[in-house]
């Protein structure tokens, strides 16, 4: 299973040669057969400059200029639109997420799951640093409201660092998230759909160099819109969207234990759990 990288960048010249590197030393040391694809969202600080110099290097990497408009959610679907791998992952350029957790991703779809998920909370193994402290609070109650909302069990939602199965990302268009929403939309669209999904611990660190993309403020009207666009759909469209091979109308709803990975190697196992559907099973 060849695995795709797509990481949206917009000016981040500091931190996008250690992000690729790092990338591409955890998958080659693991042996799986990769590309990277940055796509650059309209850098002006030689963003695609350092790329290209990479990709000299080794001829899985590359770098293109997005062929939409500004935006994270953008910039993202034109890499969607790209990408050659059996499966695709979204990772940021900004160095927060820890390429290790790529390969534990890997093994969770080679393992027949789906999607593949992280938690930055999840009991057993999920790290945190350098989370500014408000971001963080409204981030946990942003994703409990979710969570009670969809009742699917999974408390980080809105992290963008997740894989899909590329039948996945077949299943879930169109795409209507041009921002930072995209984030949410992605996953649910998934899970309502009938998708199945292995949740396991991963690690997040807040950048270092650069600065952050996302605009709360402008940014909130959006997170409810798609929020409520993909529970209308769950409620409302009765089985229309659900992906091929499931009768129409009828989600499996019942949750099955996964198997168990090595987070890495000397410390603790994670256990990923499997769900499959849009509904839990009623009391």
């Amino acid at each position: 299973m060849k695995l795709s990288v797509v990481i949206p960048a917009h000016n981040e010249a500091d931190s996008i040669a250690s992000c690729v590197t790092g990338t591409t030393a955890a998958l080659s040391e693991a042996g799986i057969d990769y590309e990277i694809l940055v796509i650059d969202d309209a850098s002006v600080d030689g963003t695609s400059a350092v790329v290209e110099n990479l990709a000299e290097a080794d001829e899985r990497i590359h770098c293109y200029r997005s062929h939409y408009s500004r935006g994270f959610g953008l910039t993202v679907r034109a890499g969607l639109d790209r990408f050659q791998g059996d499966a695709v992952a979204i990772m940021m350029a900004d160095g927060s997420d820890d390429p290790a957790d790529l390969v534990l991703y890997y093994h969770v779809l080679e393992d027949g799951f789906d999607c593949a998920f992280g938690s930055r909370f999840l009991g057993g193994g999920g790290r945190v640093s350098e989370y500014p402290r408000f971001k963080l609070i409204l981030n946990r109650m942003v994703n409990w409201g979710i969570r009670v909302l969809f009742r699917h069990g999974y408390d980080d939602t809105t992290n963008a660092f997740k894989a899909y199965k590329r039948e996945v990302i077949d299943t879930i268009q169109p795409l209507l998230a041009n921002h930072f929403n995209l984030t949410v939309e992605i996953p649910l669209k998934a899970i309502v759909r009938g998708h199945s999904y292995g949740v396991v611990p991963i690690s997040w660190r807040g950048r270092s160099v650069g600065k952050s993309k996302l605009d709360l403020r402008e940014m909130g009207s959006r997170y409810a819109f798609i929020v409520l666009y993909v529970l209308l759909e769950r409620y409302m469209s009765r089985g229309d969207y659900v992906r091929p091979g499931l009768e129409s109308g009828r989600v499996p709803s019942r949750l099955h234990a996964g198997r168990r990975w090595a987070r890495r190697e000397g410390e603790e196992e994670a256990t990923a759990r499997r769900r499959t559907g849009a509904r839990p099973p009623r009391p």
